[in-house]
């Protein structure tokens, strides 16, 4: 196995085992989290850097906010 492989193997694992804690999370809480991590990579790619990254994960962390909020509100939670 090369670095590559054991790395993303590494990445997936974690992934999984973190993702499995999120079960009782709200849609809130899930919504911000998933946005972040779609925001830190469309701002990774859009602007590169770290600045482009962490901004990406910011604006992205407030619209999933946002959107998982309202799906609370429609559930009743």
């Amino acid at each position: 196995m090369n670095a590559t492989t054991i790395k993303r193997t590494a990445l997936v694992l974690a992934s999984s085992m973190a993702m499995a804690g999120c079960a009782s999370w709200s849609s809130a809480e899930k919504g911000t989290a998933i946005g972040a991590g779609v925001g830190a990579a469309a701002g990774h790619a859009v602007g590169g850097g770290v600045l482009g990254t962490v901004g990406g994960a910011a604006v992205g962390g407030v619209i999933g906010h946002e959107v998982g909020e309202r799906r609370d509100e429609r559930k009743g939670r």
